[in-house]
């Protein structure tokens, strides 16, 4: 019997050892699908993009006519620029929904302007001037860590990633940093956003401008992100998508960039795809209930932000570009 009892109990651990070793290989498939698939693609700074994202919140409410406003657009310009190959400002004005003429900067760094085959990274780095969805304070500016910052925040730490290890398949980037994207509200229209975008896309840097493909960020940054399949993008550019969702498993972060389909967002990628026309996705955090809880409201500040997730679309960005065929 004593003999007994020691087998069962050798035999016991070894199937619990097993089994942990199960459970842990289950919640590393991504990381080690991250070790296989990206060892010639450089590593994302995710503490950079945390910073480049502070720096920005630091200026306070950046909405357009605001102190704010004119400071990020000055960092923005400097800090991009030494990134870039070449840079282009539109300092101009736009049209509020409801008649206000509204100071809109949109920056655009172009990577390896030469190149042929462009691919445009694009995100809004305004902050909403009303907080309409707080229960306090609605009518006061919000910081916009993660609606605004989160995005730009990775733009500019991949800029800086592709000037260190440019792209083997001489695609060219370039990254569109928009103005006056939240000023908009349902009362005025769903025109009434994405004024900066629009501007653009009526009017581009370049004449003529051309991308193969486009990739918006929006609120990229906070905790417990998750990134659906948003009906515009499956509508417009449903082959960038499935790249870019393959390019988030093959980097090992499958588990942010779900499969599941999401409702259409009237969002920056809507006027490009149906002004500029290029097919053009939109990378935005979703839960299943709708918005994330801190969506316009004072509560999205840099407590709201994961340098996790800011790893993870930085990585999956990075990942897409390395793996697009040589042009």
């Amino acid at each position: 019997m004593h003999i007994r009892i020691h087998q069962l109990y050798f035999i016991f651990i070894f199937f619990v050892i097993l089994s942990c070793n199960s459970d842990v290989s289950e919640k590393n498939t991504d990381a080690q699908a991250s070790n296989t698939s990206v060892a010639t693609v450089a590593p994302f700074d995710e503490q950079l993009a945390y910073s480049f994202v502070a720096q920005q919140v630091e200026f306070g409410p950046r909405y357009p006519g605001s102190e704010g406003q004119k400071k990020c657009a000055d960092y923005l310009q400097k800090t991009l620029s030494t990134f870039v190959d070449t840079m282009y400002v539109q300092n101009v004005h736009v049209t509020a929904g409801d008649g206000t003429s509204l100071p809109c900067v949109n920056i655009i760094g172009a990577i390896n302007p030469a190149a042929k085959n462009r691919i445009l990274l694009l995100a809004h780095w305004d902050a909403r001037k009303w907080a309409d969805e707080d229960a306090v304070n609605k009518d006061a500016p919000i910081l916009a860590a993660d609606d605004g910052a989160s995005g730009v925040g990775v733009l500019m730490a991949l800029a800086k990633s592709l000037k260190e290890h440019p792209l083997a398949n001489n695609y060219g980037v370039d990254i569109l940093l928009v103005d006056a994207e939240d000023y908009g509200k349902t009362e005025w229209g769903e025109a009434s956003y994405g004024l900066g975008t629009q501007y653009w896309a009526k009017h581009p840097h370049v004449a003529n401008y051309k991308a193969v493909a486009g990739i918006l960020l929006d609120m990229v940054g906070a905790t417990n992100a998750r990134f659906p399949q948003e009906a515009y993008s499956m509508q417009y550019a449903p082959i960038v998508v499935t790249q870019v969702w393959q390019a988030a498993a093959d980097a090992g972060y499958g588990s942010y960039f779900v499969y599941e389909d999401a409702g259409n967002i009237t969002d920056d990628h809507y006027f490009v795809n149906t002004i500029a026309g290029i097919p053009t996705i939109d990378i935005i955090n979703l839960q299943k209930t709708g918005f994330a809880p801190h969506w316009h409201t004072q509560q999205d500040n840099m407590n709201r932000i994961s340098k996790s997730t800011l790893k993870a679309v930085g990585q999956t960005l990075l990942q897409y570009l390395h793996q697009l065929p040589k042009s």
